[in-house]
């Protein structure tokens, strides 16, 4: 399938080979990933795909699907990123990281494969390892979410994809995708290929318009999805009835786009029945997004919601969460945003004048830095907002004299949610 392996890795982990190719930095476009697929005996073509895109909601779409996909008994690969502690967990079967081992040698093919005059980006590393093993383990069928954009990413390799989907669409890395709806729903669309069926969610009217002309174009076979509804058990979308666990109101749009992608996986021929659907519905598991988790801070175990919230409506998103499910709760936030973000945008989405701010650094050179996140939100709060140098302080700070009343709140990037994740000292 691949040439034979030649090369060994020469670094002594994955994380320090991966590191390696961050001077690359990102450069959206085909020829490098395609060239590379191409020296490993192009794997993406053996390998049955669903595809997504969006702004928001893919990787809980991802995990949906994964779950009900595994419920029908299907073999099942994913593909997500950016990763909360590890590399590993970007690749998975059947929910399953890839092992360490697994991870090196699939980069070892990949590193034999890469041609000088086409170096890669990290990104594309990483996704062509992916490819490389799926196809190794011969996987049922792959859920692959496009990491930025879709037209251009490096994801976007597949000609006939069993299904595409694409989520919410909002303003989120304008640099390289555009300043408008209209631009950046024109470069998630890239990922709709002719005659292939594609599912898209309600969005606003500049980013339905684009997607309509890519469908039209590529005369794709389209279901466009509104959100469900509230039901006694959960939800209901046309009819069907299941249990939704997620948490948050912009999961009936999510769980509504997965059970829409199944439906035509059904009419391709794939065997998979409603209580395959309900449990694997009822089983989905997305870690980092509306979770609670408790944790050991200074010998006292506390509580605290977790949840990436890394642009504006994600941020909206949260913020209308804890106000209806904890209206009467004062909302302590332990915030870190990248300065590639909008900062302002998400501040003002998530804050409300009685709440307190404990900002705190995100562990990426991208980070902005607590002090200004602070002075940002001055103006938004009645009490001044608080900065502090790392995480555990921030934390410490806003668990400090905590009432009843209160509840804490960690968010602004999911570097950050990794950060509090992957901290031993947490989780003795």
């Amino acid at each position: 399938m691949s040439p034979k392996l030649t090369n060994p890795i020469i670094f002594q982990s994955t994380e320090e080979y991966l590191a390696s190719f961050d001077k690359f930095g990102i450069h959206l476009g085909l020829e490098r990933i395609q060239q590379l697929l191409k020296s490993l005996g192009n794997p993406h073509q053996q390998v049955p795909v669903i595809h997504i895109a969006g702004t928001n909601g893919k990787g809980s779409v991802c995990a949906f699907l994964l779950s009900i996909l595994q419920a029908a008994g299907y073999r099942v690969g994913r593909y997500t990123s950016p990763h909360l502690i590890d590399w590993g967990e970007r690749i998975t079967i059947n929910g399953e990281w890839i092992s360490d081992r697994n991870l090196l040698s699939a980069l070892a093919h990949v590193e034999n494969a890469i041609a000088t005059e086409f170096p890669p980006t990290q990104f594309e590393v990483i996704t062509a390892a992916m490819w490389w093993y799926f196809a190794e383990q011969k996987v049922d069928i792959a859920i692959i979410e496009t990491g930025l954009g879709g037209r251009l990413d490096a994801t976007n390799v597949c000609d006939r994809p069993l299904v595409c989907a694409i989520t919410s669409i909002g303003l989120d890395h304008c640099q390289q995708l555009g300043n408008t709806l209209s631009a950046i729903a024109s470069e998630k669309a890239g990922i709709i290929k002719p005659q292939c069926p594609v599912v898209i969610a309600e969005n606003d009217p500049d980013a339905i318009a684009a997607l309509q002309a890519k469908v039209i174009e590529c005369g794709a076979p389209v279901t466009w999805v509104s959100a469900a509804e509230r039901s006694v058990s959960g939800a209901v979308w046309q009819g069907f009835e299941y249990p939704l666990t997620l948490l948050g109101n912009h999961q009936l749009i999510n769980s509504a786009i997965a059970i829409a992608v199944i439906q035509s996986l059904r009419t391709q021929g794939w065997k998979i029945s409603d209580d395959a659907m309900r449990t694997g519905l009822a089983n989905t598991q997305w870690a980092g997004r509306l979770q609670w988790i408790k944790f050991n801070l200074n010998g006292k175990s506390c509580k605290i919601l977790i949840d990436g919230a890394h642009n504006e409506s994600a941020a909206a998103y949260l913020r209308q969460f804890v106000d209806e499910a904890f209206p009467d709760q004062r909302k302590r936030w332990v915030i870190g945003i990248l300065h590639t973000k909008d900062q302002l945008g998400i501040l003002k989405a998530l804050l409300h004048p009685d709440d307190l701010l404990f900002s705190v650094p995100v562990p990426n050179p991208a980070t902005t830095s607590p002090q200004d996140l602070a002075k940002l939100a001055t103006s938004m709060l009645k009490s001044k907002p608080q900065s502090y140098p790392s995480l555990e302080l921030g934390l410490e700070a806003a668990f400090d004299d905590l009432r009843s009343q209160d509840m804490v709140i960690l968010c602004g990037s999911l570097y950050l949610v990794g950060e509090f994740l992957g901290r031993k000292s947490f989780f003795p």
